[in-house]
């Protein structure tokens, strides 16, 4: 029994932005963006807020309607109905996210509101980058909770799990280094707990120091009176409002991140890397996994790459990538699937289901 995956949906903002455009703004050419990232454009919010984003993505996953305009993926468990899920039997929304519209109300509970999610729980998580293995793993830990002492514990038969990034609000767009990395998107899943399936097998996570802020992104708060003396707070050194990063250190640490947690979710499960259908990494930067595949003995073919039309989008990203892996047939039912991330704090951490 487990909590398992029924519904996906992907969602993203219309306008797309080429690494020509962005030759028009920094110095950096498509040949140089494309042979370091395996980036070819990215989608930027322009209309479309962070919630808009979270709202079509998740409407797609319970095959309901989203924001009108907003580009979607959906797919959902053969077995389904083709009736939408009812909004009132959603129990738990969990949203992960860096970029928020606002931070009260938080992400979650403005979709739960658009969605009139009527019973639902709804809160935020931050993991960064990997907020979408850190979001799967508390859900389920939540539903097995749930399901082993009902009386005890909200009811969790159903949860929404969304992630939703708008970084173009968070890039210096001055930064080459940056700059041609990120894009805005959202993705969520549902997740049905099934007394006849194994779902979710074993997760991983894991938060390494990072000290010399390799990745960060500083909070500016906003300026204004202080009637209890002079506001003596200051960024740590080197922090800005937009996500700094230092490349050939974050290449070392992912690399090296994303194969310890794929192989600790495989020991747990008491599996091997041959025994997976597929893999949904991250998608940061396709040369990372190009280069996790290659240390590990195994065929690119098997790792889902999104990339190259979304860029990075951070917390949303591998969930991004799982709802293109399951619509384009990647994935089948009964397939043993490893999600895997990593990113700023520094996370990392990866979650073995059963399709």
């Amino acid at each position: 029994m487990g909590a398992t995956i029924v519904g996906c949906g992907k969602a993203l903002p219309k306008l797309k932005v080429s690494n020509d455009d962005l030759s028009q703004i920094v110095d950096t050419s498509d040949e140089w963006i494309v042979k370091r990232t395996g980036i070819h454009e990215r989608r930027i919010a322009v209309e479309e807020s962070s919630t808009d984003l979270a709202v079509t993505a998740a409407a797609a996953a319970l095959g309901l309607q989203g924001v009108e305009g907003v580009e979607c993926v959906s797919w959902r468990f053969e077995g389904a109905s083709a009736a939408p899920v009812d909004p009132a039997s959603i129990d738990l929304v969990v949203c992960m996210t860096i970029s928020s519209d606002s931070v009260i109300p938080s992400q979650a509970g403005m979709v739960k509101m658009r969605l009139g999610l009527e019973n639902a729980v709804a809160f935020d998580l931050n993991a960064a980058c990997t907020g979408c293995v850190y979001g799967l793993s508390v859900a389920e830990s939540m539903m097995r909770a749930s399901a082993a002492d009902s009386g005890a514990h909200n009811a969790l038969r159903r949860v929404l799990v969304v992630a939703a990034e708008r970084l173009s609000r968070l890039t210096d767009w001055t930064d080459r280094a940056t700059c041609v990395l990120f894009g805005d998107g959202a993705g969520a899943v549902l997740l049905d707990w099934n007394e006849e399936c194994p779902g979710i097998r074993s997760s991983f996570m894991k938060n390494t120091d990072d000290p010399e802020g390799f990745l960060a992104l500083g909070n500016v708060l906003a300026a204004g009176e202080f009637p209890f003396g002079e506001n003596a707070y200051e960024l740590p050194e080197g922090m800005n409002g937009f996500v700094q990063m230092r490349g050939r250190e974050v290449f070392k640490f992912a690399t090296s991140a994303m194969r310890e947690a794929i192989e600790a979710v495989l020991e747990r499960a008491g599996m091997r890397a041959d025994e997976v259908d597929c893999f949904v990494p991250h998608q940061a930067n396709e040369r990372i996994i190009s280069h996790v595949a290659r240390k590990m003995g195994l065929p690119l073919e098997l790792f889902q790459i999104s990339i190259g039309g979304c860029g990075n989008t951070s917390a949303s990203s591998a969930l991004m990538a799982l709802c293109d892996a399951y619509a384009s047939g990647k994935i089948a039912a009964g397939d043993k699937v490893v999600l895997a991330g990593f990113g700023g704090g520094l996370t990392s951490g990866a979650v073995l289901f059963e399709a």
